[in-house]
């Protein structure tokens, strides 16, 4: 069985959560306080991050790299597409995660100046590109749905109108539904 060490309030924890979810595996955790990270996490990853995941003796870190390894472990159902050139654009996607939101909304949260037009700007940006994402539901949604979940229900945070549909849209889907009441907790 796989172990997850978790944090609630850690979004590249909740891209785990809900690729494990979507692929039907089940998981324990080990929840991690942020905030007194224990000595012994260092030892699964030495910059004392989380998600990690461990089955077995096999320990990984990083959101990015353990949800590769669940799509080809775990290849059924697919969050990639078939065509290799469509799982290469959806790698692309999450690669640039940082750019295209991740440092803004983090300048945001910290209420760095200049921050809110920055935010603005990405969401902005990804909006426009969301309409380029593949049709099918897959890793590119759910490397980005943590943030807009956080930035809506967190940070008041409007998102612009095709942002706002796809995650209503997400919604619907169980996975991304319990993510959603992990922040509605979390905002409490």
């Amino acid at each position: 069985m796989i172990t997850l060490y978790d944090a609630d309030r850690c979004p590249y924890c909740a891209r785990v959560r809900i690729a494990l979810a979507e692929k039907g595996v089940e998981y324990e955790t080990v929840a991690i306080d942020l905030r007194d990270r224990p000595d012994w996490l260092y030892e699964k990853n030495p910059l004392g991050k989380v998600p990690v995941i461990e089955e077995d003796t096999f320990v990984l870190p990083e959101s990015e790299v353990i949800m590769e390894y669940l799509e080809e472990r775990y290849p059924e159902p697919a969050l990639l597409p078939a065509d290799p050139a469509a799982r290469a654009r959806v790698r692309l996607v999450i690669q640039r995660f940082d750019v295209n939101l991740g440092d803004a909304y983090y300048a945001f949260r910290r209420g760095e100046e200049g921050a809110v037009e920055r935010l603005a700007d990405c969401l902005s940006r990804l909006d426009e590109a969301v309409s380029e994402w593949p049709l099918e539901y897959g890793l590119a949604d759910i490397a980005y749905v943590p943030w807009l979940i956080r930035a809506r229900d967190m940070l008041g945070v409007e998102l612009p109108e095709r942002l706002a549909s796809k995650l209503d849209g997400l919604a619907d889907r169980p996975a991304v539904a319990v993510e959603l009441d992990v922040v509605a907790a979390l905002a409490r």
